[in-house]
């Protein structure tokens, strides 16, 4: 199955967000890498034009990390930020530097790399061995 089949992309994909107002983060380049074959949901980092046609779709929340806000889509399939984890990259920065796979805009792995490697979960230490296994294979 392509990643564009992949069901939390085409409902994202049916969101038509403006490619250049939003990135993927969280697991989701996993996904896009092949390095996971699910995830629980897409975290999604907007501004500008995507954050506004968001914001139509349904009302902002409080990020459970205390830090900004988050809309809930598709019944929290896509969970789409205002601004990212506290220690990471304003919003502008992370879009602005994302790589993009069939036409979806990711944040790079090194840099989800970092914020698997800080977060200390369970879920992120084995995140963590999968992305370093892959940057060390695509050296």
């Amino acid at each position: 199955m392509g990643l564009s089949k992949h069901p939390l992309v085409e409902k994202l994909c049916s969101l038509h967000l403006p490619t250049a107002d939003f990135v993927v983060a969280g697991s989701g380049p996993l996904l896009a890498h092949g390095l996971r074959m699910e995830v629980g949901d897409l975290d999604v980092v907007a501004r500008g034009a995507a954050w506004k046609l968001v914001l139509d779709m349904a009302d902002p929340v409080p990020a459970p990390s205390g830090h900004g806000q988050m809309v809930l889509l598709f019944g929290g399939d896509i969970e789409v930020f205002d601004r990212w984890l506290p220690g990471t990259k304003e919003p502008d920065e992370l879009i602005e530097n994302a790589e993009m796979i069939e036409g979806i805009p990711f944040c790079p792995l090194r840099e989800v790399l970092d914020w698997k490697m800080r977060s200390g979960r369970q879920k992120d230490r084995v995140d963590v061995e999968l992305i370093r296994d892959y940057l060390e294979r695509d050296l």
